[in-house]
């Protein structure tokens, strides 16, 4: 159990700075099994890139159908409680016996490799909600599992999912151009046609201007989701609260720092400094402290954001 934590703390320090420092607000046990958790993304989603803790590209020659299928197959082997020799899928098994995760979620995530693998189009915005669900709403309920929510909670569960899906519709506007150079576009077809871009076009720096407008638009929608999860957290611990709030302020940052840079901020990568990170776990300690006051339970409807499938 030792080396499998190890290596899941070792892969936290190197591949997330920002997961990094808003799990230490977390108590022990919780902050250790986020770890495991995140070794387990952290390496099946390096898997499936070919990359190495999301960076550049390893000596992994095979075609990815058949790294999905390990992944596939390894995975069920965790959610089975069978050793697999691989401390990252051993982690994930650590963490759904230590919790009681249902293993519809991680099924979820490696859902959404399967998309990225199969290039499926994104033709509206439910398109690319539906995958901000399965590469990272999933993460957001699994997580909230991780920090003691019931998996028959549906409704802070839903919370849950919105901050992911917060996180990655950021990360999609942080990265288009980057992810277009990539041979990836999750802004669909009809966003592209409503400021008469093309789908094999929209990335060139003549259409910046452009872009940089359905970039905001995938910004102001991130802000939706992440303001709805703020009523998910009168259910968690005020540690976990505190590391949430801390989290949907810095990935948050992150996107409000592209919407507000326009046609420029697509130029380069943008991400938040440690004083910017450090004054977001502060900002959201004040959060955390009166936020049964301010985001009493249940909350209110989420009408009009995109909703979790139900099994």
């Amino acid at each position: 159990m030792t080396d499998v934590l190890g290596h899941a703390r070792a892969a936290i320090a190197r591949g997330s700075k920002s997961f990094s420092l808003a799990s230490q607000l977390f108590d022990p046990v919780t902050r250790d099994r986020a770890m495991l958790l995140y070794a387990w993304c952290r390496h099946t989603d390096d898997v499936i890139d070919g990359q190495v803790l999301g960076q550049g590209r390893n000596d992994d020659t095979r075609p990815p159908a058949e790294r999905l299928a390990e992944v596939e197959r390894l995975t069920e082997m965790a959610l089975a409680g069978e050793p697999t020799g691989d401390p990252a899928y051993d982690a994930l098994a650590q963490v759904v016996r230590e919790t009681g995760m249902p293993a519809r979620y991680p099924r979820d995530l490696i859902h959404g490799f399967r998309i990225d693998m199969e290039e499926r189009p994104f033709l509206t915005f439910d398109d690319t909600l539906a995958y901000c669900y399965h590469v990272a709403g999933c993460v957001g309920v699994m997580m909230a599992i991780i920090m003691g929510v019931s998996p028959d909670d549906e409704a802070t569960l839903d919370r849950a999912c919105d901050l992911g899906m917060a996180f990655q519709l950021n990360n999609i506007a942080r990265d288009v151009i980057e992810d277009a150079s990539n041979g990836r576009r999750y802004i669909p077809d009809d966003w592209l046609i409503s400021v008469g871009l093309a789908p094999n076009s929209f990335a060139f720096p003549a259409h910046r201007r452009q872009l940089s407008r359905l970039v905001a638009r995938l910004v102001f929608a991130a802000e939706e989701y992440e303001e709805s999860a703020r009523h998910g957290t009168p259910a968690l611990s005020w540690r976990a609260a505190w590391a949430v709030l801390a989290a949907a302020r810095i990935y948050g940052g992150i996107g409000r720092k592209v919407r507000d840079a326009g046609a420029d901020g697509l130029a380069s990568r943008m991400s938040t400094s440690k004083p910017e990170k450090l004054q977001a776990v502060s900002l959201a300690l004040a959060e955390t402290l009166s936020r049964n006051q301010r985001w009493p339970l249940p909350g209110p409807p989420r009408e009009g954001l995109w909703t979790r499938p139900r099994i």
